[in-house]
């Protein structure tokens, strides 16, 4: 129980040290539901950035981000993130980087959101819920589209475009496989090129069981624990934007680290 909350501390303390903060949040509920919860993933950032100034948040499931094209295993070769795919829109594109030929065949697409975003930032963190023993489906399509960052530079030997980005993926499920996802996404993020950072790799898992041990009464008690193991209070009559607070501020406030020039 200290434990979760030491590491929502120090979370939040080492992202006071970064000039701009990404969030994508990728855990969803159905609109009515909204109005009054949220996945806990989403709690946990906007929790963390209520102790920031630092930081945008993205919430992914909001966007329309159509599915990756497969463009990298054609029959005719990787053709994903070639320079035909770049998309010609300046305030898209300000950077020039973006290159995803799903970007072009769907004029609807908003991954440019978040790649924008992206570009401008110095930190980026993942949050996913589990589902079925991977990062759900927000997350894989999220992750998939954005391939054509990767492959600039492996294998078309361009300059790698996040290679001062640090990144952090923080995962929450209700039984089992939460460690394995966030040691699976630091490789991936690595081999990606952004700079991981261990210690913002992490997961909370409402029960220590397997799939076949789960009980209803677990997922009743899992947001209550989740909650009281983070110390966080949520608001009888607000949804998540004015939801989360860490009680006990001061104690945050006395471990705050020098502001970054």
């Amino acid at each position: 129980m200290e434990g979760n909350y030491k590491k929502l501390v120090d979370t939040i303390l080492s992202l006071k040290k970064f000039n701009k903060v990404l969030f994508l949040t990728c855990s969803n509920r159905y609109k009515n539901i909204l109005k009054t919860q949220s996945p806990k993933s989403t709690i946990l950032a906007e929790v963390m950035s209520k102790k920031l100034d630092n930081v945008t948040i993205i919430n992914v499931p909001d966007l329309v981000i159509h599915p990756c094209e497969g463009n990298v295993s054609r029959e005719d070769g990787n053709k994903c993130g070639v320079k035909q795919a770049l998309l010609k829109d300046k305030e898209k594109n300000p950077s020039g980087y973006h290159r995803c030929w799903a970007s072009l065949h769907n004029p609807d697409d908003e991954l440019w959101k978040i790649s924008k975003e992206l570009f401008e930032s110095d930190c980026v963190i993942f949050f996913s819920s589990v589902r079925w023993g991977q990062a759900n489906m927000f997350y894989q399509k999220l992750i998939e589209r954005l391939n054509w960052i990767n492959n600039r530079y492996i294998p078309y030997g361009e300059s790698n475009i996040i290679k001062d980005v640090t990144s952090g993926f923080i995962c929450v499920g209700q039984h089992q496989y939460a460690d394995q996802i966030c040691e699976r996404q630091y490789d991936n993020h690595d081999y990606y090129g952004f700079k991981p950072d261990k210690n913002l790799y992490w997961y909370w898992n409402a029960e220590d069981i397997d799939y076949d041990d789960e009980t209803l009464e677990g997922y009743l008690e899992s947001y209550p624990e989740f909650y009281e193991e983070f110390r966080i209070v949520k608001s009888q009559s607000s949804p998540i934007k004015t939801i989360g607070v860490i009680p006990n501020a001061a104690a945050v406030e006395s471990l705050v680290l020098p502001a970054t020039k």
